[in-house]
Order: structure tokens, then sequence, then C-alpha cells
């Protein structure tokens, strides 16, 4: 087998989008894979489904808002991740100094000076405090009160950062809203970190060769980012696991993966993923990573749809094959399973 195709085989199958791996629960996804990209929330809980057997979106709402065994916060890459709560804190250990010295310039930006910044996290952590679980919005509202502008990116800023300093974290869902909690509250410690310092480092090193093999020292630090010097050095040090067995292919297997999925950000090039010839079709600029249809890893068309009783549109990409019967069915099966976990 082509090695190109082995890599994607394996890649895949870490990732449990192909070689029919699947797993049985929320807390099994987040222990294989670390993190679940959550910028967007509905799309991070389709790929908990998608790396999932029979998994529904209430086992997910029980997961995050009432056993509080995952939490959604900033993390790897600064960006908002779905993570298991018992890695929460270490993970916080590790990025949020670095994302609150390269936010400062940002705030600066926005006129917010280091007096204000101190009066408003003082305001967020009092007002959730008294008054429970607050959204976006209301802690907006209550940031007015110190002459923070309630349009514009201020307040969220100010928000990010009481929560990289590991004074707050996202909590339940209230309306189909995130929430801000007191983050000692919702996931009190419970002794020393696990992992600091560079023994952190190596950690992450290690869940990210285990889950995104097969990879390289750039590929990982381009999802952690890390420093270039402390993600190489982070994974020199971890000993790497013995070669996986070359993945057997049986028929396709069709995953139907969200929007800004790990798979299509977790390495440093994406021509194992997406052909080049489409890149467009799922990264077409602003920001935007559509939601992907892979057959055994390889994305072969683009997909809406699916959310609050909606069907699934699938849109392969121009000028590629008709679809083979095997992979027609293989989409039908997950627009359905989409269907049943949205319900």
């Amino acid at each position: 087998m082509e090695r190109r195709t082995t890599d994607r085989l394996l890649r895949a199958r870490a990732q449990a989008i192909g070689g029919e791996v699947r797993e049985e629960s929320v807390a099994a996804v987040l222990d294989r894979v670390l993190a679940v990209q959550a910028q967007d929330l509905p799309a991070a809980e389709l790929g908990l489904r998608v790396r999932a057997r029979g998994l529904t979106q209430e086992a997910v709402r029980r997961a995050t808002d009432t056993e509080r065994s995952a939490v959604r916060g900033w993390f790897m890459r600064g960006t908002l991740q779905l993570v298991p709560a018992a890695d929460a804190r270490w993970l916080l250990a590790l990025f949020g100094p670095v994302y609150l010295a390269l936010a400062a310039r940002r705030l600066r930006e926005l006129g917010l000076d280091e007096s204000l910044c101190t009066r408003s996290e003082r305001l967020i952590t009092e007002a959730i405090d008294g008054e429970g679980p607050l959204t976006r919005a209301q802690l907006t509202d209550r940031l007015t009160t110190l002459g923070v502008e309630p349009k514009g990116q201020s307040a969220f800023h100010l928000i990010r950062r009481a929560a990289l300093n590991g004074r707050i974290c996202h909590g339940p869902q209230r309306g189909g809203e995130a929430t801000f909690v007191l983050l000692d509250d919702w996931l009190p410690a419970t002794g020393p970190l696990p992992f600091t310092g560079a023994a952190a480092e190596r950690e992450l090193a290690r869940r990210y060769r285990a889950a995104y093999g097969p990879s390289d020292a750039l590929d990982f630090v381009h999802w952690s980012g890390l420093k270039a010097t402390t993600g190489k050095n982070a994974w020199a040090a971890v000993r790497e696991t013995g070669p996986e067995p070359a993945p057997t292919q049986g028929g396709p297997d069709v995953r139907l993966l969200p929007a800004y999925d790990n798979y299509l950000v977790g390495y440093r090039s994406r021509d194992l993923s997406v052909p080049a010839a489409h890149e467009r079709r799922v990264w077409p600029g602003g920001g935007q990573i559509r939601a992907t249809v892979l057959v055994d890893g390889l994305a072969v068309g683009t997909w809406s749809g699916g959310r609050r009783g909606a069907p699934v549109t699938v849109e392969p990409f121009p000028g590629t094959e008709p679809h083979t019967p095997a992979v027609a069915a293989g989409i039908a099966r997950e627009s359905a399973d989409i269907a049943r976990f949205s319900s």
C-alpha cells in the first residue's frame, strides 16, 4: 500500500474517524484525542458524535453540564477546545500564561489598561459568585458599569483574560448559549497538578503522538501553538511508540466530519486529508473550515444541514467520480445518525 495512503488510514484510525474505530462515550473519545475543537459548540458536539457509537446529544450535555467530566476552554493555539476535566487545569497552567502574554498587546490596542483589566476580573468573578452562571451577554452588561463598550471586542477579551487567568471557565448551557462559572467552584482542585513545566509539555507531546500519528515535531508545534524550540524539545523527549501495523481496508469507512474538526487543523500540511485541488472548498477563507465528507480519511466533498431537524445536504467535489454505492450508503447512514443524535 502506498505510504501516503497508509499514513492517512493510520491517522484516521488514531482519530477514531476511520478503520471502523468508534468509541463508546464522551469520556472515551476525549481520552483518545485529548481535545475536540469547540469554537462552534454544536460542531464540537458533532465532533464527539462522529468518533463514537450511538452517542446522544443528551449524553454530551450531561458530560459538560452535569457530570462536569468535560470542560470547554482556551487551550492549544489559544482556541476553544473541549477537553477532559481531569486535564483542564494542567493544560490551563501550560497555555494560560502563553496566551495572556500574547493578548496583552490587543488589550492595550483596545484601550484596556492594567487597572481596568484588574477591576474587570474582580467584577466578573464577583458577579458570577453572587448570581451563578452568566452568559457572555450578561457579563458584558455588567462590564459596562466600568465603562467598557457594550459592542466590539473589549468585553470578550476581558472575559477571555479572566478564563486564561484561571478565575472562570465555561459552565452549563442555558437556552443553547454557553455560560461562565467560577473555575474553583466548577472544577475544585483535588491536589497538585499532575504535570507542570517541561513535564506538561512532554505529556502534551505524548498525547499528540497517540492521537495524531503518523506525525512529526513540526506537526506538534503547529497543533499545540507552543514555541518551536519548546515543542521540538518536548517531542524529542517522548519515546516513540512502536510502529503501527499496516491498516487493512475493508469497505469504505464514511464519516461526516463537522466544521473546524481536529483532523483538518491538527497538522501543518493538509495534503493527506484534502486533495490540493479542492482545498478552497474546505477552507473558503475568513477563518472558515467547512464540514467535510470523509472516506477512509480522505475528503471527497462537503456537507451542510443536520441541525434542528434540517436534512443533510452533501456537495461532492467538482469533477470527482460519482460516489460508489458503498460510499452513498455510508453517507446515508451518517446522515441518519446525525438526525438521531440531534433529535
